[in-house]
């Protein structure tokens, strides 16, 4: 992991939803450190979604922003294309206690609007608006409110124009060895001349996304604007598709640069219910060590010839469990044999490892239970619980190993034996134990 690009902090909210610090790591003496007292410290990776119903249908917008911020997300965004839409924010932010983003595109009159209601931020893609002047009402009724803005130059919307063909030209040469390096040539071209519009406007509390739905595209996008310009940057793969394949798209280009130090605050887009992008986005940020996990983190073993109990039942069970009542973040592993259950009973707080229809339960590697494939789930959630009280007491410590396990006869306790593994898996005559 290297460590994060330093850039210039934005901050959204207010006092009544809480300051989301996005980015940071630069100080007065930095050229964009326009207006900073003192230096800054980069702030935890933060996860945003954007809702999926109309804006102006408030009380289910209100609702959909409730469920998203129970699930983790730090920042909602919301469309507003309409003027019905910015006429419902005001009711809406009494309501939630999340910072908002106005996402506009078209109307710069809906961005006024919703700086005149107290939205936290506005999401702009100058090139959709025709007019600079209305570009540059924005950026200073945004400074007037000390609003961030959020520059978009995805794919699918940047506009070559014909005073920038030049500068498109040059930066093409500098790309030319790059797969991408006519559409990075445009970007950077776009990139240039939207900011040099706010900096005219003396206005520095900006965020960047160059997104596109070419994972390889995003990391190159994101890589070559991360040397250039030190404003926070907001990272996402645009209309990655279902979850199924978006994850694996979004997951690639997003991990891939934030374990380079890029990114300060993320989007993963699916075609789905947007508290899956939450969700993802969390774990995503949490398996880098980017973000400290709440809630407990499940280890469970893949399918394979050995595992003599309903392990994928009982690891969706355990999930559903774990999410409603553990809030602190322990290990907990279920794994399905005693090839690799041992190894990862002692590498997890509370551990099962089970065959022939019993489950051996361990916490902290001390052997606790012998239960029954039917007691496995309800045994496990109790120790599990028990664990997280003693955590809270101070009475443990997470991730706190108390002794060795040394891995149960094959043949004896869980019965499930090397030599009865090797003959289904094989279909020939059982392997010896020693011959294992």
């Amino acid at each position: 992991m290297q460590p994060r690009n330093p850039t210039r902090p934005i901050f959204v909210g207010d006092q009544r939803t809480g300051i989301v610090q996005i980015g940071g790591g630069i100080g007065p003496e930095h050229p964009l450190g326009h207006g900073l007292s003192a230096p800054t410290t980069a702030a935890p990776v933060s996860v945003q979604t954007m809702t999926a119903g109309y804006t102006h249908d408030i009380d289910k917008c209100v609702a959909e922003i409730h469920k998203l911020t129970a699930a983790g997300a730090d920042v909602v965004r919301v469309a507003v294309p309409e003027r019905k839409d910015t006429e419902a924010l005001p009711e809406i932010l009494a309501q939630t206690t999340v910072p908002i983003v106005a996402d506009v595109h078209f109307h710069f009159k809906r961005a006024l609007e919703a700086v005149e209601a107290g939205v936290h931020k506005i999401r702009l893609n100058p090139g959709n608006i025709n007019d600079r002047a209305q570009v540059e009402a924005v950026i200073d009724a945004c400074k007037d409110k000390q609003i961030p803005i959020r520059v978009g130059v995805n794919e699918g919307s940047i506009i070559e124009r014909k005073d920038k063909q030049a500068r498109a030209k040059e930066l093409g040469a500098v790309f030319s060895d790059q797969k991408h390096g006519y559409l990075l040539s445009i970007m950077i071209a776009k990139l240039e001349e939207y900011l040099d519009i706010f900096y005219e406007r003396d206005f520095y509390d900006i965020a960047i996304s160059a997104k596109s739905m070419d994972a390889t595209v995003v990391i190159d996008a994101y890589t070559e604007i991360a040397k250039r310009f030190a404003h926070p940057l907001h990272l996402g793969v645009t209309h990655a598709g279902p979850k199924e394949t978006g994850c694996i798209r979004s997951v690639v280009a997003l991990g891939s640069l934030m374990a380079n130090g890029i990114g300060d605050t993320i989007r993963i887009s699916y075609a789905n219910d947007p508290i899956y992008e939450v969700e993802d986005g969390l774990e995503l940020l949490y398996s880098l060590g980017l973000r400290e996990r709440k809630g407990a983190e499940l280890i469970a073993c893949p399918t394979c010839g050995r595992i003599q109990v309903d392990l994928f039942s009982l690891v969706q069970d355990v999930n559903d469990k774990l999410s409603a009542e553990i809030e602190v973040p322990m290990k907990v592993a279920v794994m399905g044999c005693v090839v690799n259950g041992p190894g990862e009973a002692e590498g997890a707080d509370v551990a099962v490892f089970a065959g022939d229809r019993k489950g051996i339960i361990y916490v902290q590697g001390e052997k606790v239970a012998t239960v029954g494939e039917d007691e496995i789930l309800d045994r496990l959630l109790d120790e599990c619980k028990a664990f997280q009280e003693r955590v809270r007491s101070g009475d443990a410590k997470l991730g706190e190993k108390k002794v060795d396990i040394v891995p149960p006869d094959p043949k004896g306790e869980l019965g499930s034996g090397w030599e009865k593994m090797a003959a289904q898996r094989m279909g020939h005559t059982p392997l010896t134990v020693e011959g294992r």
